[in-house]
């Protein structure tokens, strides 16, 4: 099955909510709607930036995933920009 992943940015937390559940918030929406393999929170010319990757059967079915991922972390974070991408041999390709 292909391998995608979803990369946001994410900003100010909403009130109430502590940085350590971020992650876990993104990573049980992608669990809710397809195989999550991994998540990473690294920085970025001084962005945090969040980045889940999951199996899915299509690019279709990917890009639906990754609007639920992104919006289910936008209850917690504000998330900024997002791209989602697709392994292609040894490189990962732009979709949508």
């Amino acid at each position: 099955m292909p391998s995608f992943r979803v990369t946001m940015t994410v900003g100010a937390l909403m009130p109430g909510v502590a940085p350590e559940q971020v992650q876990p918030r993104a990573e049980e929406a992608a669990r809710e709607v397809a195989v999550l393999e991994s998540s990473n929170v690294d920085v970025v010319r001084g962005e945090a930036r969040l980045t889940v990757r999951f199996t899915v059967e299509d690019a279709e079915l990917a890009l639906q995933v990754a609007r639920f991922v992104v919006s289910s972390t936008a209850e917690v974070v504000r998330v900024g920009h997002s791209t989602v991408t697709e392994r292609d041999g040894g490189t990962w390709r732009r979709l949508g």
